[in-house]
């Protein structure tokens, strides 16, 4: 979800620019079940854009009725969406609903929050009652700092509402190290999956970010010279060079480092030749590391093309990342969603 908000942020930064006031809406609970969990958001301005949706689609346009009270009186406010009677989802949704107006140094700090791959929380206060109160509001929390969404006078410290908190990891990253026809296609489903993508190019490639449609940045780089200091644990990377020795060449140079996931393209064969040349060059790697490692990258569904290719390597990603046996939905027993555990 940090990339809905950092997406969030943003379009009210850029709103207030133009002299447009926002209101942020955030699902804080919920009885039942729903579409989306709480922690989802979305943004509505004045001139009625809205950005993001806290469900399929039907709530959205309540959340923007709801919120034109919120721009007249600049009061926070939870309202509440029972979906037994209109969605069949068997849930109520109880939103919160305040101005997104915080000041100017919770963007600089956000911003630098984000490019550094911090982690941030968000705390919101809230009550399981329709209406207003003065102690209805959300906080950002970014290392030592806390910055008051809406409300300045919010008493952070004594403050006796409900609270939800949400932690917000970095922005999941995807890291392909290749350019080839497949790597535009696996870079433009990730970039709509919301991940930040970097591509990685040999340094004779004759190609630009501009070929990679939805990438973040674009690296030129040997894999002795590769950079590896921003891979962390929410980070995937796929190696689709389509050269054994260069793919070789960058998994040895990814030794050290601790991805969520690694991605090898090619048969079982191909995978088994390059761990076994890997462990010769690196004997004593560690066992997490071997672990990340899937070859051939993907799930079974049947991918032919590169574009079903792409979509099974990402949605393997996610299943891997989150800890789930993929299965049909239709075969699965009890609820859909899963309860997070942080």
């Amino acid at each position: 979800m940090t990339h809905e908000f950092k997406n969030i942020v943003e379009q009210a930064l850029s709103a207030k620019q133009s002299g447009v006031a926002s209101v942020l809406a955030s699902v804080v609970a919920l009885d039942g079940s729903s579409y989306r969990r709480p922690g989802v958001r979305m943004l509505v301005l004045e001139n009625g854009t809205m950005v993001g949706a806290v469900s399929g689609g039907c709530v959205e346009k309540e959340v923007q009725l709801q919120s034109q009270s919120v721009f007249k009186t600049g009061t926070s406010k939870i309202m509440t969406y029972d979906g037994r009677y209109r969605l069949g989802c068997e849930g109520i949704l109880y939103i919160l609903l305040e101005l997104f107006d915080p000041g100017n140094t919770f963007y600089k700090a956000f911003s630098n929050c984000i490019d550094n791959r911090f982690s941030f929380e968000i705390l919101s206060y809230f009550e399981k009652k329709e209406g207003s109160n003065k102690g209805l509001g959300s906080y950002v929390k970014i290392e030592d700092a806390i910055f008051s969404i809406s409300n300045p006078s919010l008493d952070y410290d004594t403050n006796t509402l409900s609270v939800f908190r949400q932690p917000m990891p970095p922005r999941f990253k995807l890291m392909i190290i290749g350019a080839e026809h497949d790597a535009v296609k696996l870079c433009q489903y990730a970039a709509l999956t919301g991940w930040e993508v970097v591509i990685v190019a040999g340094v004779k490639e004759q190609k630009s970010i501009a070929n990679f449609s939805g990438a973040h940045a674009f690296i030129c780089s040997t894999p002795e010279q590769l950079e590896v200091d921003k891979i962390d644990g929410q980070t995937a990377i796929v190696l689709m060079t389509h050269n054994f020795a260069n793919d070789l060449r960058y998994l040895v140079a990814l030794k050290n480092t601790t991805p969520a996931y690694i991605g090898l393209l090619g048969p079982s064969k191909r995978r088994d030749d390059m761990l076994n040349q890997f462990m010769e060059y690196c004997p004593e790697i560690d066992d997490a590391f071997l672990d990340s490692i899937h070859g051939p990258a993907g799930l079974n569904i049947g991918s032919e093309t590169p574009e079903e290719i792409a979509v099974s390597i990402v949605s393997e990603i996610l299943a891997f990342t989150r800890n789930h046996e993929p299965i049909s939905l239709s075969k699965k027993i009890g609820k859909i969603h899963t309860k997070k555990t942080i």
